[in-house]
């Protein structure tokens, strides 16, 4: 008896993807659909980086195609296909970045800089080839985040290579500069460090650079706003009123520039103790919620401020690698993938797919 194609694809398209919220076969997750006698070979493509789903996924559609007697054997081949996005008023993207994300908040002292290198983790242990910029000038911290020192090794006198920690291609002013001494620099120095750390950064073929940005909405912010082509931006938030407050002005200045907003973080939402287990609001409760309800933004997620993740970053060594089958790594992925899913929800970089047209006097 053979194969009935079209039952097939009447049972694929009852698959729904739990985190884009369409089936599969409508989303076009499958890129091709062979039939050989008794054989069926499917060849399945998310577009977010999902590696530790993949023995799910297959699991899912070889038990959801085994209603039919006349297949023998079901072969999924399971990839994901991250594509470029479109940036704010269609700026052109940079080489070998396909998304840029930027993190930011409103003020300093809310996590930030912790969410950034996890996220960054996470995204790399789904698989994807992720890279991160230091752009906090003033206050780099990734370097000790991440246990990795400078400075970067130039080939050719003119550009810099990313250095390299947990799977991550890292660049930071901190790998520049003495680690004990003050960048005293005026904002146009500043702009101008951001602008080479960026651009003069030899990234290999990134699917996501995560632009750790310094507090505020000051300098670096406008250049990234004006310059820099920008996929979307998280905002990191405690719970507290004063960090909410900070958290507005920065998710209303993005949206201001047409960056969209792809979620906002509440970071230190509740103190878990080390002995007991408890949790204590100690910064208030449910404050990233409540933006996300206010501006129509998509809430992340809620992490807690935990001792044994302070002493990790503290360490060089973040809980996501770490420990990652541990809470606070499970979290940093489901934000990560919550991103990455927000990512794909966007226009695609149409821009790379047509050549520039130069219109010249004739002579």
């Amino acid at each position: 008896m053979s194969i009935d194609r079209a039952q097939l694809e009447t049972i694929l398209a009852q698959i729904v993807d739990p985190y884009t919220g369409k089936d599969v076969l409508s989303a076009k997750n499958i890129r091709h659909l062979h039939v050989d006698g008794r054989h069926v070979l499917i060849d399945f493509a998310l577009p977010y980086p999902a590696q530790s789903e993949f023995d799910g996924w297959r699991a899912r559609i070889t038990e959801a195609l085994a209603v039919l007697p006349e297949i023998e054997t079901v072969q999924v081949n399971i990839r994901h296909d991250i594509i470029a996005h479109a940036a704010q008023n269609g700026m052109k993207l940079l080489p070998n970045i396909k998304n840029m994300i930027a993190v930011a908040s409103g003020k300093g002292g809310v996590g930030k800089s912790t969410v950034a290198a996890n996220l960054a983790l996470a995204l790399a242990e789904e698989g994807a080839r992720v890279g991160l910029l230091d752009a906090d000038i003033y206050g780099p911290s990734q370097p000790a985040m991440l246990g990795v020192t400078g400075p970067p090794e130039s080939k050719d006198g003119k550009t810099m290579e990313p250095l390299n920690a947990y799977g991550l291609q890292i660049n930071s002013i901190g790998f520049l500069v003495d680690a004990d001494k003050p960048v005293v620099w005026r904002g146009p120095m500043v702009t101008s460090a951001f602008n080479q750390l960026l651009r003069q950064t030899n990234w290999d073929a990134l699917d996501y650079l995560i632009i750790d940005l310094p507090p505020g909405t000051g300098d670096i912010q406008l250049t990234l706003a004006q310059r820099v082509p920008v996929t979307g931006a998280v905002i990191v938030t405690t719970p507290q009123e004063i960090a909410l407050r900070d958290a507005k002005k920065g998710l209303r200045m993005f949206k201001k520039v047409g960056i969209p907003i792809l979620g906002v973080v509440e970071n230190m939402g509740a103190y878990i103790c080390s002995h007991c287990g408890h949790l204590a609001p100690i910064f208030g409760a449910g404050g990233g919620e409540q933006i996300c309800t206010q501006y129509e933004v998509q809430f992340l997620g809620s992490l807690p401020l935990d001792m044994q993740l302070r002493a990790q970053m503290d360490a060089g060594y973040p809980p996501v690698t770490a420990q990652p089958e541990g809470e606070i790594a499970r979290l940093y992925r489901d934000i990560a993938r919550k991103v990455s899913v927000r990512i794909t929800q966007q226009a695609r970089d149409m821009r790379s797919k047509f050549p520039d047209i130069v219109v010249e006097r004739a002579t």
